[in-house]
């Protein structure tokens, strides 16, 4: 458990770093946490007064002495609710038998409701995007010789000259690689340093070396560079420039929604690189960036196939599971720029998550049919992500999987660790550890090879 808290430690660092003891955006004078953590109190207050309410239930919180506040981790009290939205039957009750009316019919208005209640609709007009190489030079990783590419994406801002976005990203490929490399990108907090190691931690192979050492290319976008990860970001980041620096309206997209779209504007550009294989993108996140990168997959049918990490509520965590964080959370003034406006009159009085018309197994079902692995770790490595309401809701896709041809998990009956459910394209592993992606890194590069670099069409 030395590495999970040391590995946990230097996740608080990174989150640190994009929420910094003083910040400052273009045009405003320097502001510090206290003063932002305001500016999100005072944002969150005004979506509920759009809503129409004055207030949302606390959430989980195990250092509160209410022990109603506490989160729960007892399996017997787990589900209460024991039916589930059905993602093969319409809103209307009419049963989805074939593959012409699930995307005809039950996608689309599954990726209707996901959006208007859960995590908001991207704008009608959103600015072009334009890619700058920042600088490219050769970098040695380990003993591969490789071709380091720094970009950035200018949004154009001429309708908005007082908010700037430049999309941070990078991306590196083995020298003697050749052309039309599958990419394999993530959501992170900030570029370079491969190879960084923590003190005490055996030095183990970064993903990226993992990655160019099979002839492919690594990718990296800042998702803190798309948009700030906070509610006193919202007129900022590439939400406030769509919005000219005014609040969000109840069904505007939220950040992890806008993390995506950055992400839809990276392969865009590498469809434009004949370097790279756009059709064979894969993206990984974890945690918060796990949320995300089942967000955007679900939505950008071009990504090729997810790696989901320790995801949990808003991710592959079912609302309906009692376990860890709950849906209370993501409605506080803490994480709910994640989410679309509309999603915070489920934290309050009278709707609670059984409400919901969705739930997050129907969210893994639009990634369907392409491959796509969960992941997390031990429970007692992170209670919180409920690693149990995971394998549940990929159990609850596995049905569109297999109606669009894929093979999904072959069993409902949960796996010990280091025992993943790998032979499908919908795919779930625990490992050994906890909040982090490293232990899983090594199966999803096999499973992404097998499934996507691989196959022969």
């Amino acid at each position: 458990m030395k590495t999970t808290r040391l590995l946990f430690a230097a996740l608080a660092v990174l989150l640190l770093a994009q929420t910094p003891a003083t910040a400052q955006f273009p045009g405003m004078p320097r502001i510090n946490r206290d003063s932002l953590h305001a500016l999100s109190v005072q944002d969150h207050a005004r979506m509920l007064g759009q809503l129409g309410l004055t207030a949302v239930r606390p959430g989980r919180d195990s250092n509160s002495p209410d022990p109603a506040r506490q989160p729960n981790y007892d399996e017997f009290t787990a589900n209460p609710y024991y039916i589930y939205p059905d993602p093969l039957t319409t809103f209307a009750g009419k049963p989805v038998r074939d593959p012409q009316t699930w995307y005809r019919e039950r996608r689309p208005e599954l990726v209707r409701v996901f959006e208007d209640e859960l995590y908001g609709r991207l704008p009608a007009v959103i600015p072009a995007v334009r890619w700058e190489v920042v600088k490219e030079e050769k970098v040695m990783m380990e003993d591969v010789p490789c071709i380091y590419r720094e970009l950035a994406g200018v949004v154009d801002n001429s309708a908005c000259p007082t908010i700037t976005v430049r999309i941070q990203a990078s991306v590196t490929w083995p020298e003697s690689a050749g052309r039309n490399l599958p990419v394999v990108a993530e959501f992170g907090y900030a570029l370079g340093n491969f190879n960084f190691t923590f003190p005490g931690v055996p030095k183990t192979k970064s993903w990226q070396q993992q990655v160019v050492e099979r002839g492919w290319a690594a990718a990296v976008i800042v998702t803190g560079s798309i948009q700030p990860d906070g509610g006193y970001g919202l007129n900022r980041g590439i939400i406030g420039l769509c919005n000219r620096g005014a609040d969000r309206k109840p069904e505007d997209w939220g950040t992890l929604r806008a993390w995506g779209w950055g992400l839809s504007k990276l392969i865009d550009y590498f469809e434009t690189d004949p370097q790279f294989d756009a059709a064979k993108v894969a993206l990984e996140g974890c945690s918060r960036n796990g949320k995300a990168a089942l967000v955007a997959m679900a939505f950008d049918e071009r990504i090729a196939a997810g790696f989901i990490s320790s995801s949990g509520k808003g991710g592959a965590a079912p609302w309906r599971r009692n376990c860890g964080e709950a849906l209370e959370n993501l409605s506080a003034d803490g994480e709910y720029h994640w989410m679309a406006g509309n999603f915070l009159k489920y934290g309050a009085d009278p709707l609670c998550e059984n409400d919901i018309p969705v739930d997050q197994h129907e969210l893994i079902a639009l990634c369907a049919p392409r491959p796509c692995l969960v992941s997390g770790g031990l429970p007692e490595g992170d209670r919180w992500q409920d690693i149990i309401g995971m394998f549940i809701a990929t159990s609850k896709a596995s049905p569109v999987y297999e109606l669009l041809g894929a093979r999904g998990l072959p069993t409902d009956i949960f796996p010990g660790p280091d025992q993943g459910l790998m032979d499908g394209e919908l795919a779930f592993r625990q490992h050994h550890g906890g909040h982090e992606s490293g232990p899983n890194w090594p199966y999803f590069l096999d499973f992404f090879d097998k499934f996507v670099v691989s196959r022969k069409l």
